[in-house]
C-alpha cells in the first residue's frame, strides 16, 4: 500500500556568515560556534553562505582565505558560497582578476565619474595602475586624510585600510609586489566571487509560523528603485563596466527589500552594514566584525538564531 501521506522533509539548515574583515581567530571561534549549536547531521549537510568581506581592517587576509577555500574538502556534504563584497571586489580588482568589461571597454573608463576625489584618496599610480579599476586605485591608494571621522580611528593605508592585507602577503602597503605575493589559488578564489546568491526554497520561522521563501543573498542589498530583474542579470554578469556597484557598496539606497519582491515573500540577506538588523524577511548580519573589539555574527535559519564568534557554547 503506498503512502499518500509522506513525512514532510525537514528544512535544510542555512547558515549566513557576516563580514569576517581579516580576523582569522575571530572565524575560527565563529566556526566552532555553529558546530556545537547546530544538530551535528544538520550542519553536515548545511549550506553556508559567506556574505563577503573577507579582506582588509583585520591583521590575517591571508589565513582567512585558507580557511575559506579548505571548507569544501573538509565538509564535502555542505554547500557553500562565497558573495564578493566590496573590499573583495576591490581587492580582486588591484590584483588585475576582475572580468574585462562585457563592452569591450578599459577599465580606466570607470575613473572618469569619481576623478574629483583622486587627490584625496590619493589612488595607486604604481606597476599596471593605467589600466585598473577604479575600485582597485582606491583599494591600494593611501588616503591624505589620516583620521576617519565617521568611524573614530585612523585609516589603515586606504579608504578600504587594505594596508593589512598588504602585510598579511609580508608587502608594504600600496606595493605592487602584492600582484606576485597573492598565490594563485587565492586569486582563483576572488575571481570566482559570486555578486548575488539565489535560492528557491528557504524556510524561516516568521510571527505568522515558518515559510518557505526564496532567498537572495547579495553583499549589501538590492536598489530600491530600480527593476529588480535587470539588478540580477547585471549581477550575474558580474558587469565591471561599473564604477561602484550598489549592491555591493550601498548604504540607504539598498537597505530596504524592494517593493516589487513583497508580493513573492523573499529574504534579502546581506553584511556591510556594520548592523544586526532582523525586519521580517531583511537580514542584515554585520555586527562590525572588521572593528577589533565586535564580533563576526552569523544567522541560523531555519530559527533565526545569532550565533557570534564571543559566545561560549558549551558542547
Amino acid at each position: 500500500m503506498e503512502d499518500n501521506n509522506p513525512t514532510p522533509t525537514k528544512p535544510r539548515v542555512v547558515c549566513c556568515i557576516g563580514d569576517i574583515h581579516g580576523y582569522i581567530t575571530k572565524l575560527q571561534n565563529l566556526w566552532s560556534n555553529l558546530e556545537s549549536c547546530i544538530n551535528p547531521s544538520d550542519f553536515e549537510t548545511a549550506l553556508i553562505i559567506f556574505l563577503g568581506d573577507y579582506c582588509d581592517r583585520g591583521p590575517e587576509t591571508s589565513k582567512v582565505l585558507d580557511f575559506l577555500i579548505s571548507l569544501p574538502s573538509k565538509y564535502p556534504k555542505q554547500s557553500h558560497v562565497f558573495l564578493c563584497g566590496n573590499h573583495d571586489f576591490a581587492f580582486a580588482a588591484f590584483l588585475g582578476v576582475l572580468p574585462s568589461p562585457p563592452d569591450g571597454s578599459e577599465f580606466c573608463e570607470t575613473w572618469k565619474e569619481y576623478e574629483m576625489n583622486e587627490e584625496r584618496e590619493g589612488w595607486y599610480k604604481g606597476e599596471s595602475f593605467e589600466n585598473m579599476h577604479l575600485q582597485g586605485r582606491r583599494w591600494a591608494g593611501n588616503h591624505t586624510v589620516k583620521f576617519n571621522a565617521v568611524k573614530g580611528i585612523d585609516y589603515k593605508g586606504s579608504i578600504y585600510d587594505a594596508a593589512p592585507t598588504f602585510e598579511s602577503y609580508g608587502v608594504p602597503h600600496g606595493s605592487a609586489d602584492l600582484m606576485k605575493a597573492v598565490p594563485d589559488e587565492h586569486k582563483k578564489f576572488l575571481a570566482n566571487l559570486v555578486w548575488i546568491h539565489e535560492e528557491d526554497d528557504v524556510t524561516i520561522k516568521t510571527e505568522e509560523g515558518i515559510k518557505r521563501c526564496k532567498l537572495i543573498a547579495v553583499h549589501a542589498g538590492l536598489e530600491k528603485n530600480k527593476p529588480v530583474e535587470q539588478q540580477i542579470k547585471t549581477l550575474k554578469a558580474k558587469d565591471t563596466r561599473i564604477p561602484k556597484v550598489s549592491a555591493l557598496s550601498g548604504r540607504k539606497d539598498v537597505w530596504e527589500i524592494p517593493q516589487e519582491l513583497t508580493k513573492n515573500p523573499t529574504i534579502i540577506v546581506s553584511g556591510h552594514h556594520a548592523k544586526l538588523h532582523i525586519e521580517g524577511l531583511r537580514l542584515v548580519i554585520d555586527q562590525g566584525g572588521g572593528f577589533e573589539d565586535r564580533p563576526v555574527a552569523a544567522i541560523v535559519l531555519p530559527s533565526l538564531e545569532i550565533v557570534r564568534d564571543t559566545d561560549h557554547l558549551v558542547k
